[in-house]
Parts: structure tokens; sequence; C-alpha cells
């Protein structure tokens, strides 16, 4: 079978691999790249998503590209804007042409003798996958399961006679107007959901667990907007990017400094929002950015719930019922439709089966370098975004910087460059600073950060820019290599 060999592929075509592909097309316009897709349409997250009310909890002038500006009038926008979005850019950046739909990686493992990565594919549902190889690999892949999303073992689910629902597979077309819907969680999709279904007519309770922290955030731009009169589009994106990214980055280093102050202060926003809701179901037991902080534009959440159309619910499940949910403090609310808003599946490299020199790889027993590349995995980044901030803002550095190192290799003469720790003693330590229940349930799953730099995972956009697109790129942990590894060559795959 012969094999098709490109300079880069690009596993992934969501918003993190449609930049990518611009960035990789910009920097190193000599390169013949790929960009494989499992499914049948670009977007990710923004295709995959189609749950009622579906928006982003980031402004688009952060969330957009550095290279494209975001100029719709709403800076927070929903899911078919930021699809087209995404959309848009493929096209005007001519990287749509590069998407190969219905091509699923199932195994790339990396050959040491050939200084290349070898890759089996799935193309549609042929009997025999494709043979790929390539220098370079972008996983563009994202952090959480694409089958399913994560439903907690309810008990005495099976009696239940409604409908079940999690919002990562909604049924399209569903119609909850008129219905009694039980919503359960308190994350960002939740505080989604709520408003949405309740505009839509629907009778909505969001059942919680515990509260997360809220704050009310305007739809549109006011200043930005005003600006477009006078101000070339560049400018305006530009601005209220530095604005917006200097801001969240003000906020989340307060949160971490002084977390009882800004508790105080996000607790009396909420208080004015609430009107006689009982503010107790918007008080956390946690700190500040221990887990992220969701967002409403121009408090919708709040304003259903002081209408009347929804309410809001804390306590524990102690099981399901024919007709409902029947809760710790033996209460039951009745629901002929259950949303389980329960959140995602972690998972690295999109399920692909990782190995070097047919030796699978070990993501758990690895580290991140730079937040972009793993320790021991040659010619590799993981492309990936901010926990703390908005995802692109990540994205946009980690490409940028992958195509300096792959020009970098280009004018030195290098094959290879892989990440080592030599002498063993960065001390590694939890991957993500976030307490987010789907992140502890999958910590076991993710490599470490390491407590020094190039190791240690900032979340620092401005930190980040500096040391990815002016730092140096050679350092003490970084090991370029010319020729192919020969001592290897015995356990390469052919």
């Amino acid at each position: 079978m012969s094999v098709e060999h490109l300079d880069v592929l690009i596993i992934g075509a969501g918003l993190s691999g449609i930049g990518a592909a611009c960035h990789l097309k910009r920097l190193c316009a000599d390169k013949r790249f790929a960009i494989l897709e499992g499914r049948q349409t670009m977007g990710g997250t923004w295709d995959l998503f189609r749950y009622p009310g579906i928006r982003s909890d980031s402004d688009m002038y952060t969330l957009g590209y550095n290279f494209r500006p975001w100029s719709d009038p709403q800076a927070i926008a929903d899911g078919p804007s930021i699809r087209r979005y995404i959309e848009d850019t493929a096209r005007e950046q001519g990287v749509d042409r590069l998407i190969r739909y219905q091509h699923r990686v199932l195994e790339a493992n990396w050959c040491s003798a050939s200084a290349t990565w070898q890759l089996r594919v799935q193309r549609g549902d042929e009997d025999e996958p494709l043979r790929m190889s390539c220098r370079f690999l972008m996983m563009c892949t994202g952090y959480y399961r694409y089958e399913a999303g994560y439903t907690p073992a309810f008990a005495g689910r099976e009696a239940y006679r409604g409908t079940f629902i999690h919002p990562q597979s909604w049924p399209q077309g569903f119609d909850c107007s008129g219905k009694r819907v039980l919503v359960i969680g308190s994350g960002a999709t939740a505080v989604t959901l709520v408003p949405a279904l309740a505009e839509a007519g629907a009778q909505v309770t969001m059942l919680q667990r515990s509260p997360s922290y809220v704050i009310n955030l305007p739809q549109r731009d006011a200043l930005s907007n005003a600006l477009r009169r006078v101000l070339p589009e560049t400018w305006v994106y530009r601005l209220a990017r530095g604005r917006n990214v200097t801001l969240q980055l003000i906020f989340y280093k307060l949160a971490k400094r002084f977390p009882g102050l800004v508790r105080r202060v996000l607790l009396g926003l909420v208080r004015r929002q609430l009107g006689t809701v009982d503010p107790q179901h918007f008080s956390p037991s946690y700190k500040p950015w221990d887990q992220r902080v969701c967002a409403v534009p121009d408090g919708d959440l709040f304003r259903v719930l002081r209408q009347g159309k929804a309410q809001v619910v804390t306590a524990e499940i102690e099981r399901f019922t024919a007709h409902g949910v029947r809760l710790s403090n033996g209460e039951e609310l009745e629901a002929e439709v259950v949303v389980s808003a329960t959140g995602l599946q972690l998972q690295l490299f999109g399920g692909i089966a990782v190995s070097v020199d047919g030796v699978p790889f070990e993501a758990p027993k690895s580290m991140g370098y730079r937040g972009i590349m793993l320790r021991d995995l040659p010619n590799l980044a993981v492309v990936m975004g901010y926990t703390n901030a908005s995802w692109t803002l990540k994205v946009d550095l980690s490409s940028e910087y992958f195509c300096r190192l792959i020009r970098h290799m280009d004018a030195t003469g290098m094959r290879q460059v892989t990440p080592r720790d030599g002498d063993g003693q960065v001390r590694p330590q939890p991957f993500l600073d976030l307490q987010s229940g789907y992140i502890e349930r999958a910590a076991h799953l993710l490599p470490a950060q390491g407590d020094r730099v190039p190791w240690k995972l900032h979340q620092n956009y401005l930190l980040d820019l500096l040391q990815l697109r002016y730092g140096r790129l050679e350092d003490d942990y970084l090991v370029f290599t010319a020729e192919p590894d020969e001592g290897q060559a015995e356990l390469a795959q052919p």
C-alpha cells in the first residue's frame, strides 16, 4: 500500500485546527500540509454542540483569531455565529480546500529511523485504513470526547419515563415549549440552557448540587461599536482585544491573590440581579477561579429567574423516579424532560493511539513543555487554549511558536526536535490548576506540568506572548537532531 507523505498534518478542523492551518500557511508557505477531520463538517465544538442558546462565555475580541477581526456588534456570540466565523476564516484563507473530511486517525507512531510520523487513518466506512506520514504533527483535537458527554450514574434512572438528554447530543428540532424541564448542573452549559429554554416557553428548574460563580456581562461592546464609526475595523479589534486581555488577566490575578475580596464583589453584583431569589443559590463554597466563572450576557439567567420563568434548587439527588427526581431532603421534582448538563469526558489526542517506535506513549507519565509539546514526544504539538481566558489566545501563540520551530529546524538542518528533561530535576505538578469536576475526573489521564520554566504553565497571555513569540527557541531541554536515530532503527515500525 502506498503511503502519502506531507510535511505537516493537522488533526481536527475546529477552532484550533483552522487557526493552526492559517498560521502554517502564512508562516511556513513552502510546507505541504492537510487537515484531517473525522466528522463531515468543520467547526469542532461549535458544530457539534447544537443545544438551545449555545454560545461562548468569552468575548469574541479575544476568542477570535489574532489575524481576522470580529466585526459583529455582539461581543458574546452564539454558536451559529462562531461556526460561520470559523467557516468564513477557512474560506478566506484558502485552508478549507485542505480539509479531508471523514478521515479519522486511528494510530500515530513516531518512527525514529525515518524521523517521521506514521499514521493509520480510517476514511469513511472503507474496510482498509489509509497510511500517511508527515514530519510534523499538530494535534488540534480539543480536550474532550466527542462521542458522548459525562453523565453520572444516577440511581433509578432506568425507572424514569420522561425524556433524558445530554446537551452534547441534543436532538435536532426537539421542542420543549410547555413542558416541565429539569436542568441538572450549574456550569456554563446549564446557565446557558436555562434562559434559552425558559424564553422558548418551557417551565424550567435548574437543579444544582452546589452553586457556581456567575457574572453578568454586556452582550454588546458599546465602546467598540462606537469606535467603528471613526476607526478602521482592525484598529477597533486590536484595541478591544488588548483591553479585554488585560482586564481578564487582572481579574484572574486579583481572584488568586485576594479571593475573599473578589468573592464579596462577585456575590454583591449577583444580589443586585436576583430580586427576591435566594442569593444562597449563587454563593459557592470554593474560591473564585478554583473553577471557571460563568458569564451570562445581559443577565439573561437572572432575568428569567426574577420573572418566575425559571427557578433554582440546590440539593443532592437521591434517585430518579418515574416522573422526575427525588432529592436527599425528600422533595420530588417532577419533569417531562431531564437535561443532564453534567459536563464533559476529557480525552487527549482525540482518542488516537500515539506511540514512539511502536511503544505506546503514556501521557500521564509525561510533562508539558511550554504548554505546547510533551516530554519525549518528537515533532508534535498539542494545540490547546487557556482555562482562565479565551481559548484562541493560546491557540494563536502555540501555532505561531510551532511554525517558528519548524522554520528554525529548516534553517539549521535539523530533522527532529524533542523536549527532554535530561537531569530529571524538574518536579511534576498537576497539569491544570482548576477543581472543576471534569478535570478532577480525568486527572489520571493528563500529563503533568513542571515546577519551572519552560515546563510550567503560566496561564498568562502576556507572559506567554513574550516567551512564545519573541523568546529563544533553543534551551537546555529542547533536543535537536540532524539525522534519524539509527540506534532506534530496529524498533521502528515500517
